[in-house]
């Protein structure tokens, strides 16, 4: 793999063949506030230095093909990107060698699956609403093995000490289940809440059946050189998380 681009592995005990991770900051040709490898073909930066990134991404991680960009809409559609996709999605799972599945983030919360057999992979953006209304539970859904068969990577997220949220966050999970509540504690403000997005994952990951679940500890707001994050600056870049098979 070349070292032109900022790659993070995912720390995770996949099969043989299955690489996911996602990108950092270095490496591209984006001009502040989007220095440099903004991946983001929504931002106001320049769809041309966009393009430039995304393209030295597949060559710097020899990638089989181009991503399986998806539209994100914070919702729960888990497209097939083993097809030309439609419509806007939240997630896509796959099982051809050639296929990379992709999810681009900035404080949100990314995904990735895989089976212990290697035969699919998967990812999924996860900002709270999306995760509240259980993308995570929907792409675990469309993979083709059963979900004790499956291990999953959490990316770089937002971190707990920094994610503050309003009692519309709190509702929305401990809704669907009140143990979650146990994650929000009282923020700096009243009527406010810390809550720790990647312990929300691995309790709704765990109901689904997925308990082989790595990654996680990390933050976008506090590591400035490696990550974007908007909630530091709302005008930024994205990072890609991506996964995919050598086989």
């Amino acid at each position: 793999m070349s070292a032109s681009i900022g790659f993070l592995e995912a720390d995770w005990p996949a099969p043989p063949g299955i690489r996911a991770g996602t990108t950092l900051r270095r490496g591209g040709v984006s001009r502040p506030p989007f220095d440099s490898l903004n991946l983001g073909a929504h931002t106001t930066d320049d769809s041309d230095r966009v393009e430039t990134n995304r393209r030295r991404v597949c060559d710097a991680l020899e990638l089989p093909a181009d991503p399986a960009w998806l539209t994100q809409v914070h919702g729960i559609t888990v497209a097939d990107a083993d097809r030309p996709i439609a419509g806007p999605a939240d997630a896509s799972v796959a099982r051809h060698p050639n296929t990379v599945c992709a999810v681009l983030t900035a404080d949100c919360l990314p995904v990735v699956f895989c089976d212990r057999a290697g035969t699919c992979w998967g990812a999924a953006h996860a900002g709270w609403r999306g995760l509240a209304a259980g993308v995570l539970e929907a792409t675990i859904a469309q993979m083709p093995a059963p979900p004790d068969a499956l291990m999953a990577w959490l990316g770089p997220s937002i971190g707990a000490h920094n994610f503050e949220v309003g009692e519309d966050v709190k509702s929305a999970f401990s809704a669907a289940h009140a143990a979650d509540a146990s994650w929000f504690v009282d923020g700096r403000s009243v009527g406010k809440y810390l809550v720790d997005i990647y312990a929300l994952a691995r309790a709704r990951l765990a109901r689904a059946g997925v308990t082989a679940v790595y990654g996680g500890g990390l933050c976008t707001i506090d590591d400035a050189t490696r990550f974007y994050s908007y909630r530091r600056a709302p005008q930024t870049g994205r990072m890609a998380t991506l996964t995919w098979s050598l086989r």
